[in-house]
């Protein structure tokens, strides 16, 4: 939002000067707070046009912080209505835990429809807009007068980030922490999550050890993590490697020259091949010498191997297709 220094600092010290006049600075700290502690609903206080030249008026002792909202929907102000319940929860906790007003700090809200001659003033285009305006006099009082603006470039902010802001710019003065009302709803819907949760697992538990006791499952779950790593799955996450490509004369490619990349489909019967050769190793070495018909066996062991000799075969020869200096190869994939 844009605003113009100049202009903003002589139209605050005209109409400051002339409700000065009228209230010491003391009197209309002492006003303003009296508002905001007598209720909860008070904090931030609710300005119109006049109310807000009183409360941003030279000369003044303490520091107001002022956000310039448009909550009409016809303005269609989201930022508005998503930064407006913060800065409630913060002037609420600010004007809570600094009953008596130590730090000397006012927080107050002008909505356009309440303050268009203010909005005019400044020149503002969009809202929100969140100024503070230091002390010109007092123990606090800075050289310059001129408010400071807070920036919502990144969008609405919560209380905490902009209660830092503003206490960065309090020095040797009490900063009361921003408190958020208790969520009960969320408590109670994390607690009865949680017991049921917790119930769940108490009645499926005997029938969840069995399958996390057995050595067939953690096995598959297993040789299939390795095969899924070992034939670059992650690499194809990572490098974002297409499925298949073109191979220039109108078919299709499944397999990428080179051992430096790799298409999609490359990977699954690359890990094919593997899961085969593991099966016939495993079938081999463990379900074969448990047969105990002597010619059975030897049918199993011919049927094995060969599945074992064949897959191993076509590997060597995917190797070739993608390095023709590939040395190795077994028939009849030469």
């Amino acid at each position: 939002m844009r605003w113009l220094p100049a202009f903003l600092t002589a139209s605050l010290a005209f109409a400051g000067g002339s409700l000065a006049a009228k209230k010491t600075t003391d009197e209309r700290f002492n006003s303003f707070h009296a508002k905001s502690i007598a209720s909860s609903s008070a904090a931030p206080i609710k300005l119109s046009d006049a109310s807000y030249r009183e409360l941003t008026g030279q000369p003044r002792d303490y520091t107001a912080a002022v956000v310039l909202t448009a909550m009409d929907s016809r303005f269609n102000c989201q930022l508005c209505r998503e930064f407006q319940p913060e800065w409630d929860l913060l002037a609420r906790s600010w004007v809570k835990g600094d009953k008596a007003g130590e730090s000397r700090v006012l927080f107050g809200t002008l909505d356009f429809a309440d303050g268009r001659e203010i909005f005019m003033s400044l020149g503002l285009q969009t809202a929100p807009v969140l100024l503070l305006f230091p002390p010109t006099v007092g123990p606090h009082a800075v050289a310059n007068s001129e408010p400071l603006r807070y920036d919502f470039s990144n969008g609405p902010q919560i209380a905490e980030v902009v209660h830092t802001w503003i206490a960065r710019h309090l020095p040797d003065r009490p900063h009361p922490p921003v408190k958020r009302p208790i969520n009960w709803m969320r408590w109670i819907s994390t607690t009865v999550l949680t017991l049921g949760s917790l119930t769940a697992s108490y009645v499926a538990w005997p029938y969840i050890v069995p399958v996390l006791q057995s050595r067939n499952i953690w096995a598959a779950v297993t040789l299939i993590s390795i095969l899924l790593f070992t034939s670059g799955h992650m690499y194809n996450h990572i490098r974002k490697v297409p499925y298949v490509a073109s191979d220039g004369k109108g078919g299709i490619s499944y397999f990428a020259s080179g051992f430096q990349s790799q298409y999609g489909l490359e990977t699954q019967i690359v890990a094919a091949l593997y899961g085969l050769l593991s099966l016939a190793g495993i079938s081999l070495a463990i379900k074969v010498p448990r047969i105990g018909d002597s010619k059975t066996q030897g049918v199993a062991v011919l049927a094995w191997g060969g599945v074992f000799f064949f897959t191993y075969a076509f590997l060597l020869s995917v190797f070739r297709g993608k390095n023709p200096g590939y040395p190795f190869r077994l028939p009849p994939f030469v």
